[in-house]
């Protein structure tokens, strides 16, 4: 495994935390679930967009936006 797939992996679990942090209701799976669906999972996936480089709760934002819309922003 690569540094890349790892920091993809290590900021997967830390989304999926921080969204059990806001939603107390959720289990780890269904946490992991929302983030394995989402757009913001896939434009991190994508190198160019360098999510993977940024701090969590900067990628949480864009994930709670998600839900929140119901889109990528």
């Amino acid at each position: 495994m690569n540094i890349q797939e790892h920091m993809k992996l290590d900021m997967t679990k830390n989304l999926a935390v921080l969204l059990m942090d806001d939603h107390i209701d959720l289990t780890m799976e269904q946490a992991l679930s929302i983030v394995l669906n989402s757009d913001t999972y896939q434009r991190m996936q994508n190198e160019k967009t360098h999510l993977i480089y940024q701090s969590p709760r900067y990628v949480y934002a864009f994930l709670a936006n998600e839900l929140k819309k119901g889109r990528m922003e």
